[in-house]
């Protein structure tokens, strides 16, 4: 039987909760895992180089997109936890409205500097701004941070004035205020899947991981680090 740890790879975005929970199921199972986290675009960029793995842990659309590339099992994506996009300010620093579509409109309008991620919730602002008409006026001022480093760093630091990114990668960072999350309206949730490695070494183990990540006994582990659970 091959009792090598079960190495786990994911994005920024889930990386707290999957820690706690890997450690979790080494309690209950007795086996070992091994969790990574970098930024989603070289995680995926890892996983289409062969790097050896047995779960990773993205957006699902990129789960998807890898499957139908063979580079993940076919068959084995399972959701599971969806994420907000939220708002943080830096700590003190004044609040502005993001009650609604047109508060949130106005807050990055008005926003001298604004930071957003590379990954699904970057995509969607970018496509949001443009929708607004916004995006080429306050192109100057984004600050784009590289892939794995948080948002919430340079909102700290005082780089960017306004930070949008998963609420899971803003909650209880320091030096930062969450404001809360987008509106109903604007707001888009992403949903983080798992799937297996085609050249996994123990497939068994990752399935078994994988349904540990997806229970419902997780729920309150998931809420706690600002997620919900996907089912």
């Amino acid at each position: 039987m091959n009792e090598a740890p079960v190495k786990l790879l994911s994005s920024m975005a889930t990386r707290a909760v999957l820690a706690e929970l890997a450690a979790q199921f080494q309690e209950a199972t007795g086996r070992a895992v091994e969790a990574e986290a970098a930024g989603g675009v070289d995680v995926a960029k890892r996983v289409r180089a062969g790097e050896a793995f047995d779960v990773v842990v993205l957006a699902r659309d990129v789960i998807d997109l890898l499957i139908s590339e063979s580079v993940l099992l076919s068959g084995s994506r399972v959701d599971i936890v969806a994420s907000p996009i939220a708002v943080a300010v830096r700590a003190d620093a004044a609040r502005p409205d993001i009650s609604s579509e047109e508060a949130v409109k106005r807050a990055v309008a008005a926003a001298k500097t604004l930071s957003y991620s590379t990954g699904p919730s970057g995509r969607y602002l970018e496509k949001t701004f443009e929708r607004w008409g916004l995006l080429d006026a306050i192109r100057p001022r984004i600050v784009v941070p590289p892939p794995g480093t948080p948002v919430a760093s340079v909102v700290a630091d005082g780089s960017a004035e306004l930070g949008f990114q998963q609420l899971s990668e803003l909650i209880d960072k320091p030096g930062i205020d969450v404001l809360g999350t987008l509106p109903d309206e604007i707001q888009s949730v992403t949903i983080f899947s798992g799937g297996i490695s085609a050249i996994s070494a123990d497939p068994d183990a990752a399935r078994a991981l994988l349904a540990f990540l997806a229970a419902p006994d997780t729920a309150d582990a998931k809420r706690r680090y600002g997620l919900e659970p996907a089912g």
